[in-house]
């Protein structure tokens, strides 16, 4: 078939999509969005919807929050601790990391000692929930301690909000980043932060925040808040911000309280399920209650590559949620992102399935039937 452009006589037929050509998006309506994150979150307190991934915001805090010659205190029980740390360093502070194994939870006692043996600390770092290691930590207690100490207190819930409880006003959560991404069941390029009026004078004192940047909190209080949210200061994304809004109306809907049962089902579904899978599964967080309900990890067999054994697993269902682990966990470890959409007993019996066939296939004996009947206990309905 050839191609050929219309005859002068002919006229082009214009073509919208519902999805491109999109009037923008008000002021009135952004804020309207903000105010159901703020209630999604329970919290009294300033919400800045920021356009980006959640890695901008989490960025704007500690560069905002933190300067030279503070001392922060960064829990680091996974990879976005390490990545934390080294953005309080670039600030010129001096941090104290608290580290520990990948495979539990920190806990508020030693969040305590930590702040005991630095009386200096001003500022503190926490992973709500980090899905690369599945692990999640005892915020309301760390945020306890936290307060008396009177440190300003930055956490991470990216992966958490809308998987488990999330209450950063009762928890004494200073700067709570929230992305859209994970149990939402949104989109990546949008996010948003609780900032409370402690972590504004912060930051206002603060010579080195930034200012006149993407990265700036203070641009969006001073242009948006102050100014009575009545004229954004760019263009927001439009196509993210009402993927942002589907995800709260649709959570709204649903109830949060489902919404989070939901994923905390299909965690302790899936642990139990590989349990009774066996072929040399076991979870890879050691105690169920530091194990985050937005996904599940498991240790790989001894002598087998989780990389490899993933790849098999996903050759004949390659949308299934499942990954290995990242950077030197990639040999050792298993992911089951069972979140979002993807919080279903299909999406857990389909991936301890498609694991099962792949360890059959490695020479391991496996027992499909009674991860399912595991999968039916745990989680009824089946």
């Amino acid at each position: 078939m050839t191609c050929r452009p219309p005859a002068e006589s002919e006229e082009s037929p214009t073509v919208t999509h519902p999805f491109l050509d999109l009037p923008p998006l008000t002021a009135a309506h952004f804020a309207a969005i903000e105010r159901r994150v703020a209630a999604l979150l329970a919290t009294e307190e300033d919400v800045v919807i920021t356009q980006g991934e959640a890695l901008l915001p989490l960025e704007g805090c500690i560069r905002s929050g933190a300067r030279p010659g503070s001392t922060a205190l960064n829990v680091v029980t996974g990879p976005y601790g390490q990545t934390f740390g080294n953005w309080l360093r670039d600030c010129g502070a001096e941090v104290v990391d608290l580290t520990v194994p990948f495979h539990t939870a920190v806990t508020a006692g030693q969040v305590a000692e930590a702040l005991a043996e630095h009386p200096a600390i001003d500022f503190v770092s926490l992973v709500h929930a980090e899905a690369a290691t599945g692990n999640t930590n005892p915020v309301a207690e760390i945020g306890e301690v936290v307060r008396a100490h009177g440190a300003l207190f930055m956490l991470d819930a990216v992966a958490s909000v809308g998987a488990e409880p999330l209450l950063p006003d009762a928890w004494g959560v200073d700067l709570c980043v929230i992305g859209a991404q994970k149990a939402m069941g949104g989109p990546a390029g949008v996010s948003a932060v609780s900032v409370s009026a402690r972590a504004w004078e912060r930051i206002a004192a603060n010579p080195a925040a930034p200012r006149r940047s993407y990265l700036s909190l203070l641009d969006w209080k001073e242009r948006w808040i102050d100014g009575g949210r009545k004229a954004l200061p760019h263009a927001p994304a439009q196509l993210e911000m009402l993927g942002l809004e589907a995800c709260l109306e649709r959570i709204e809907e649903d109830g949060l309280d489902t919404v989070t049962a939901r994923h905390a089902s299909a965690a302790a579904a899936t642990r139990v399920g590989a349990v009774a899978l066996g072929g040399g599964l076991e979870p890879y967080v050691l105690q169920a209650r530091d194990a985050a309900p937005v996904a599940t990890t498991l240790r790989a067999p001894a002598g087998t590559d989780a990389s490899a054994l993933v790849a098999r697993a996903l050759e004949p269902a390659p949308s299934l949620p499942l990954i290995a682990g990242g950077g030197a966990l990639s040999k050792d470890m298993i992911r089951v992102n069972h979140y979002g959409a993807d919080a279903t007993r299909d999406a857990v019996l389909s991936s301890l399935a498609a694991l099962g066939a792949a360890l059959g296939d490695a020479g391991r004996r496996v027992d499909f039937e009674a991860a399912r009947r595991a999968v039916a206990e745990t989680w009824p309905g089946l």
